[in-house]
């Protein structure tokens, strides 16, 4: 009895294969998870890199435009600015008494919603069109920190149909990486591309939701007058800028 207690118990060869490949699959997960970190460390350096680069591009603009300035007033002249290129336009007005051109350039716009608003180049399509629906628009020419809080605030992407708040650069760099060829990979990287109307523009309107607004904090002044008869619709210029931080 001794003798058989002693003998050691053989382990099922199908435990062992167990064993095994449970071993596998762990070192498996264990080298993707270090590899992961490691892409993801880099990423993050790349990210600040980009940003930082940003940053400089923004500013040596802004010095450039006061000593521009300063050098026509020395000269006795004015310094004329550059023509905008971005616009950001919304919708004021609902479906009532709209005829239906009008209402396919809201569509082909992408303007479904009252106080819905995107991002636009301009050119001379895109002005025609405007002019045409003015009454039931207005627009303007954003500025860097407009464009910045709407991504920020009020960014939201479209994939697969579906309204996916922007909580992580991984989703701009899934949707947007290979169509820009590494190009936006960030939050930082879209408003850039936005802001200075660069080459991949178009997709990066295409991927951003159109903006859903608030009504501003203080309400409109009259939504059926133009802007320069004291109401809000139409080319409101740089005067955006004021009524987007009401209403974001």
């Amino acid at each position: 009895a001794a003798l058989v207690s002693a003998m050691p118990v053989a382990v099922p060869e199908s435990v062992l294969k167990k064993r095994k490949r449970a071993e596998k699959w762990q070192s498996e997960k264990e080298t993707a998870a270090k590899a992961a970190e490691g892409e993801a460390k880099k990423k993050k350096e790349e990210i600040f890199k980009r940003a930082e680069a940003y940053v400089k591009e923004y500013r040596d603009k802004e010095e450039q435009l006061i000593t521009l300035k300063r050098a026509a007033r020395k000269a006795g002249t004015f310094h004329v600015p550059p023509e905008e290129k971005l616009l950001f336009v919304m919708r004021l007005r609902g479906i009532n008494g709209m005829e239906p051109k009008m209402r396919h350039i809201m569509q082909v716009l992408r303007l479904l919603q009252i106080n819905n608003g995107v991002f636009m180049r301009v050119n001379k399509a895109t002005m025609n069109m405007l002019v045409k629906v003015d009454p039931y628009i207005m627009y303007g020419y954003p500025n860097l920190k407009t464009v910045r809080d709407l991504v920020y605030k009020r960014g939201y992407a479209k994939i697969n149909g579906q309204r996916i708040p922007l909580t992580d650069n991984k989703i701009i760099e899934d949707a947007l990486s290979k169509k820009t060829k590494g190009s936006i990979i960030c939050m930082e990287d879209l408003v850039h591309e936005i802001y200075t109307v660069g080459p991949y523009f178009k997709q990066c309107t295409k991927f951003l939701w159109p903006f859903k607004m608030n009504c501003p904090v203080g309400g409109f002044r009259r939504i059926r007058n133009h802007f320069v008869e004291g109401g809000d619709a139409g080319n409101r210029e740089e005067y955006v800028n004021e009524l987007i931080r009401r209403m974001l």
